[in-house]
């Protein structure tokens, strides 16, 4: 099987290494990729976002199966490209992935669904963002209704700064802020059948105890031995299952991965946010517990043909993954700095995301996260000191990374 992704982050480069140990994928592309894809995939230059030019390489490469990873080519109609062009793509529609290109239209969704989640407000005016602020009270949480890369999310205490944010968004939601542990479920979907893969805590704050401005991700760790017994299960009875459903009536099937966000409430689970595609950096866990071959459970999803495909089985043992971001992130990333110490040790490795080689081959920085850290082994805290051992070895001018990621477990 000839396999293309789309996208150049660590979630893209997670992908390309499962695909690459997958026994029925002969080959592997990526577009555009980075550094460390380039070890797993042949890579190529193309605007990921850019529907003409995908599906132009996925003829071209003869691709069985196109795996579209970030959210901006999927809100552009990349899938829907690829798909009329009668390739098999993993990626909900532009439609379907509206789901996360509005949170409006999600809120929506989950409305008619009965999905459970914060009350919210839609806001396209200061004076309707100043009365929602008053009617859920602080901490005040405001959401820029549009995409904007993990980073359009303000969560204070301070009325004035949710306010700034929400004039310099524009159109937000405005939300009661929901309280308890956070946890993150990937579930594969084909427009009617949906199963879940293994969930896995995200750390969104830039600094140590949930400090700084929210992030893409700075850390995330998987299996999650605190969660209540049944979690999975009620979380797809209670959100995924009557999601796809919701969007089916609708004629809007969705087919690829949806990820619910969730805080786990003192009154159950609430949606926090869908996402529609795998999360960063909570894929790199996932997938290195996933034991299934992931090629053929990502086909099933893109043909429909999930029901009668076996269930995803996760090997035992857990993995965390450190995130090291450059100098200055999450505002204006240093770029451009040599990076260095990136060979794996016998329990740790390294994703690429915000990487490139310069004119001598060297890796250099090229984005704000810049590389994940994963280790592995046979519990959580083992695999933490795995991460952080190699972590440690990483040299990067003015780069930081979390030092409590998975601390608490």
């Amino acid at each position: 099987m000839r396999v293309l992704v789309i996208g150049s982050g660590g979630r893209e480069h997670a992908l390309c290494r499962a695909l690459d140990l997958d026994p029925a994928v002969s080959e592997v592309h990526c577009a555009p990729g980075n550094a460390g894809v380039a070890a797993v995939a042949a890579v190529h230059p193309v605007r990921p976002a850019d529907p003409a030019e995908v599906t132009a390489l996925a003829m071209r490469l003869g691709a069985d199966l196109v795996v579209i990873g970030p959210e901006a080519p999927l809100v552009a109609g990349v899938a829907d490209a690829v798909r009329a062009a009668g390739v098999p793509c993993f990626g909900p529609s532009r439609e379907a992935a509206r789901i996360e290109g509005s949170k409006a239209f999600a809120k929506e969704i989950m409305a008619a669904a009965g999905v459970p989640t914060a009350r919210a407000r839609v806001c396209a005016t200061p004076a309707e963002a100043a009365a929602a602020l008053d009617e859920f009270g602080a901490p005040y949480v405001v959401k820029d209704d549009g995409l904007a890369a993990g980073k359009g999310v303000v969560v204070t205490g301070d009325r004035a700064a949710a306010l700034e944010h929400a004039a310099a968004c524009g159109r937000v939601v405005v939300e009661e802020y929901l309280d308890g542990p956070e946890v993150s479920l990937f579930a594969l979907c084909d427009g009617t059948t949906a199963v879940p893969l293994q969930p896995a805590q995200d750390f969104k704050r830039a600094y140590d105890d949930d400090q700084g401005p929210n992030t893409g991700g700075m850390g995330a760790y998987t299996p999650l031995p605190w969660a209540p017994s049944g979690l999975v299960d009620q979380v797809m009875a209670d959100v995924v299952l009557p999601t796809v459903r919701e969007l089916a009536r609708r004629g809007t099937p969705y087919s690829g991965v949806l990820y619910a966000g969730l805080a786990l409430t003192k009154a159950g689970p609430r949606v926090i946010e869908f996402n529609a595609r795998f999360g960063d950096p909570e894929t790199q866990v996932v997938l290195d517990r996933l034991e299934t071959p992931l090629a053929g459970l990502l086909l099933a999803c893109a043909t429909g043909t999930l029901a009668a495909h076996p269930a995803p089985r996760h090997r035992g043992g857990a993995a965390v993954t450190v995130v090291v971001a450059a100098e200055n992130y999450p505002a204006e990333p240093a770029k451009g700095d040599l990076v260095e110490g990136l060979e794996p040790t016998g329990d740790a490795y390294i994703i690429h995301a915000g990487t490139a080689l310069d004119d001598q081959g060297r890796v250099v920085s090229a984005g704000g996260r810049v590389l994940s850290v994963v280790g592995t082994g046979p519990d959580v805290p083992a695999a933490r000191a795995a991460a952080y051992e190699l972590a440690g070895r990483v040299r990067l001018r003015g780069s930081h990374h979390r030092s409590d990621i998975a601390a608490r477990v």
